[in-house]
């Protein structure tokens, strides 16, 4: 509390209520022979137009032996007459709502001219009005308020006046407001009009929305003296809608630039709004020159909106894009994307001048609210094109090497816990061999494990047969398979075939023996096929003859199967006191399984001659085994009798070292040095050859909590003979020892390493965090083709999202893959292999200069697939980018400086340039 002020705000609140209540005594006139007029009180009396109720006087009256010379008393008995206190007439200058005032230092009441002073952190509530400023001045006569500031010693500004009102913020140097008329008038003013800042040097407000502005200034840039500014001497705003104004010009920096436009419009209206959408411009030497982006935004109402938009280019190409979206609170949402593209290119051959080609592409996104209605779900991802769609794409790295395709519409009920039915139609595509999958409808319903010897109430300890479950699974599907230009009805109806799969399930959890878990298990599968395929050896044109018959068709398998399992734990922690290792613990999980199946599927198979290995008369060569059902939905049956073993380890490596800077739980850190490899396989006791199966190898792990492994492999323990088939003698009998003789052969592996590293030192933590929250929610609030839209606008044009805040950023994946396979011929086998290596990284050259680029490099070609990198200034409310592609499908070249402001985003300078290889 401040003692240099005159009166605190205790004694002056003690004050006004001496005050008000002298005021409320001050018209009971009995003693008085004439009754004075207050015609400017705040408590003026009116007449009392009620009527007078005479109330009944029981006590007699007795004659008055006092001679009054004059009687002083109105003809009216005062005590009769009463006042009607609920309907009391208000004053015509007091206000309609109260006032909240509250000051940190001291108030000031001035009784005779009806004015209270607020000083030090003053604020006054009235309404919806929220007034502070250092020191405030409220007029009762003229219910005028004016707010200022003040200057300390050091000549710094205290308690700038700042107005709250109708969703708008005024900062200003003087403030002054009628309460009831809800005008005033500021000076050197600064609002806030959504993402707007309008100065003024005077700024006048008529009611609760509209001001005019005097020598005004309008701009998105936050700083005291703005970096840009539209300068206009008069400019009416109506709150959060728009702003219009007189001849106006722009500024930079204080420079005025000699541009003049007859007035200015700018909508300041806050959310969904109709409105043209402006292109920017291209160059290209096989489109020619090209206005991008063209379009039109319509809100049709709350629930639906949709955008056109266009690409036209000199040479005759264009492009048309539809974008309707939909929504309805609480029950669904979602959007659709239709593109038509007619690509007019200017070819580099003698034969044609211009290669033309007509493609399309067909996005649809719907998602259903869950509480819409319970039990049922429906979702659907559509992403359908023609097959060089994504080539013909200008400018989108990504797009132009996205070769496969796919779409999924599903709906599932739920009946209870127990009943699950789910229809489902999905769509894959290869953009590069143009192979085309349509799988639709499939129905999918479900019986969950239920347990039919179990007791409705539990008494006791359950009975181990109580634990028999037994559930059920079957499904329906339609496939048809077709080349992009061999699409028709007819060719729709001869790929079309069907199939079906029953499974039941039988389980039987037994109690543990120790430390092993048992699990038995029964189960039984059939399908159904529509087709057969039967294959046989060409001796003539020596080459295999396939044919496929029509019908109904099924196959059946049985299996029994008894699964144990346990864990075993080691731990080693003998490194000594001084060692940053406390100690290494290793656990292994094995895992065996017993299983018989008999042979159901062998009379689906045939052996059929692939070659002439050994000689042109029939029967010399290699032979083959196939199944009459190749190629269908759910696979051919399996052949030949199974009874052995399965069995399998997985082992996990964790480490505890002693760490300084984190001393909980006793100073150790746990960290995982291996998260999981092992092997699984199987033998069979039954098989005449070949009981060994193949060992399928696998390893993962997070080195350092950075660098991410993962590896794959199978192991053939079987040799070959020169052309590679299989023959049946493991590999490590080999006659005598040298490089043949191993533990196995590797048929195919897979290995993939990642990381990212990223600056420490970042320089605004709290921003950091911040911009990761408001993406998580904008995240949750778009659709996921809404957000794939913005992700591949992010890809495109990486400069304008550039993060200052981070001082460098760097990724890298490195993949190899190798698989050993038939030839198409059936001449024998080849090795495939696929490496590449990817990166993406970012450093600040300056505080306000970045430097990234990304790029993909295929190793197997010894080629760079595509690369790109860019630029990106910060200036503060501006930022110029600059994007290249040098090598890519297209080759581009974008440059770019734009306000960061979103409403005035399309207020650009761009100049794109891309050569189609």
């Amino acid at each position: 509390m401040m003692n240099g002020r005159k009166n605190n705000l205790k004694d002056g609140s003690a004050l006004i209520l001496s005050l008000w209540l002298l005021l409320l005594t001050s018209n009971i006139w009995a003693n008085y022979f004439s009754i004075p007029h207050f015609d400017k009180s705040l408590t003026q009396i009116k007449p009392d137009t009620t009527k007078p109720v005479r109330a009944l006087d029981t006590i007699p009256k007795k004659a008055d032996s006092l001679r009054r010379i004059a009687d002083t008393i109105h003809s009216k008995d005062t005590v009769i007459n009463k006042t009607d206190t609920v309907n009391v007439p208000a004053s015509e200058d007091s206000l309609d709502a109260p006032v909240a005032y509250k000051a940190s230092d001291s108030m000031v009441l001035n009784v005779p001219d009806k004015k209270i002073t607020l000083f030090s952190k003053a604020n006054i509530k009235y309404k919806d009005m929220d007034l502070s400023a250092d020191s405030i001045e409220m007029d009762n006569q003229k219910q005028l308020v004016t707010a200022t500031y003040r200057k300390d010693t050091a000549g710094k500004i205290i308690g700038k006046p700042v107005m709250l009102q109708s969703g708008s913020k005024m900062n200003s140097d003087v403030i002054k407001y009628n309460f009831k008329s809800q005008k005033g008038i500021t000076e050197n003013t600064m609002t806030i009009q959504g993402e707007m800042l309008v100065i003024g040097e005077k700024v006048k407000k008529i009611n609760d929305k509209d001001y005019y502005a005097y020598r005004s200034q309008f701009t998105t840039c936050n700083l005291d003296t703005p970096h840009f500014a539209f300068r206009a001497n008069k400019m009416k705003m109506v709150s959060q809608k728009l702003a219009v104004s007189g001849p106006i010009h722009p500024e930079f920096e204080g420079v005025p630039v000699p541009i003049y436009l007859p007035f200015g419009f700018f909508p300041l209206s806050q959310g969904r709004h109709s409105g043209i959408l402006p292109p920017q411009f291209s160059q290209s030497e096989q489109f020619g020159l090209g206005l991008e982006g063209l379009g039109y935004y319509k809100v049709l109402n709350d629930n639906f909106d949709v955008t056109l938009r266009s690409n036209l280019y000199s040479y005759g190409g264009y492009s048309l894009f539809a974008t309707p979206t939909y929504r309805v609170r609480y029950r669904y949402n979602g959007s659709m994307n239709l593109a038509y593209q007619y690509s007019r290119i200017l070819s580099s051959g003698t034969e044609q001048e211009f290669t033309t080609s007509k493609t399309y592409s067909i996005n649809w996104s719907h998602t259903v609210d869950s509480r819409a209605r319970p039990g049922q779900t429906f979702s659907a991802n559509v992403n359908i094109a023609s097959t060089k769609f994504n080539q013909l794409i200008p400018n989108n790295p990504q797009a132009n090497f996205t070769n496969t395709l796919s779409s999924s519409i599903a709906y599932s009920k739920t009946w209870g816990s127990r009943y699950n039915l789910t229809a489902t139609a999905n769509h894959s595509q290869n953009n590069q061999t143009q192979d085309i999958n349509l799988s639709l409808p499939n129905l999918a319903f479900t019986v969950n494990t239920f347990y039919p010897l179990q007791k409705k109430e539990f008494t006791g300890t359950p009975k181990w047969y109580e634990k028999l479950g037994i559930g059920y699974n079957g499904t329906a599907a339609n496939q048809m398979n077709f080349k992009e230009k061999d699409f028709s009805v007819r060719t729709l109806l001869d790929t079309l075939q069907w199939g079906a799969q029953h499974s039941i399930p039988i389980q039987l959890s037994l109690p543990p023996l120790g430390a092993l878990q048992i699990s038995p298990g029964i189960s039984y599968q059939e399908k159904w096929y529509s087709r057969k395929m039967y294959r046989s050896w060409d001796s003539v044109n020596y080459k295999i003859d396939t044919s496929i018959t029509k019908g109904l068709y099924r196959s059946s398998d049985l299996s029994f199967s008894l699964g144990v399992n346990t864990a075993l734990y080691g731990m080693f922690d003998k490194f000594g006191k001084k060692s940053p290792i406390a100690a290494i613990r290793h656990v292994i999980r094995p895992n065996i399984s017993f299983s018989y199946k008999p042979d159901l599927g062998s009379k689906f198979y045939q052996n059929v001659q692939v070659d002439t290995a050994f000689g042109k008369a029939p029967g010399q060569g290699h032979y083959q085994r196939f199944s009459y059902f190749d190629g269908s939905i759910y696979g051919a049956p399996s052949s030949g009798v199974f009874g052995g073993i399965g069995f399998g380890i997985d082992n996990n490596i964790e480490a505890k070292v002693r760490s300084k800077k984190d001393t909980a739980n006793g100073g150790l850190k746990k960290i995982r040095l291996i998260d999981g490899f092992g092997f699984t396989s199987s033998y069979n006791y039954l098989a005449d050859s070949f009981k060994l199966a193949p060992f399928s190898l696998y390893i993962r792990s997070t080195l350092f909590e950075k660098i991410n492994i993962t590896a794959g492999a199978t192991m053939d323990p079987y040799q070959t003979d020169t052309f590679g088939y299989r023959i049946n003698r493991y590999t490590w009998q080999s006659s005598k020892f040298g490089y043949k003789k191993s533990l196995g052969r590797i048929t195919n592996g897979n290995i993939a390493i990642s990381t990212s590293f990223q600056s420490s030192n970042v320089k605004d933590k709290k921003a950091a965090q911040a911009k990761e929250d408001a993406l998580r929610q904008q995240g949750g609030v778009l659709t996921a083709e809404e957000q794939q839209m913005q992700l591949a606008y992010a890809r495109a044009n990486p400069a304008e999202f550039a993060d200052f805040n981070v001082p460098w950023s760097l990724s890298l994946s490195y993949s190899m893959s190798f698989s050993k396979s038939i030839k198409p011929d059936y001449s024998g086998w080849q090795t495939q292999t696929f490496q590449n290596l990817s990166w993406n990284g970012d450093f600040n050259l300056t505080p306000k200069w970045k430097f990234g680029m990304n790029g993909y490099y295929d190793i197997k070609a010894s080629k760079i697939q595509q690369f790109s990198m860019y630029i990106s200034r910060e200036m503060h409310c501006w930022q110029l980018s600059i994007n290249v592609t040098p090598v890519g499908l297209y080759r581009t070249f974008n440059f770019t400086i734009s306000p960061k402001s979103g409403i005035l985003r399309d207020l650009r300078l761009n100049r794109t340039r891309y050569f189609y290889q």
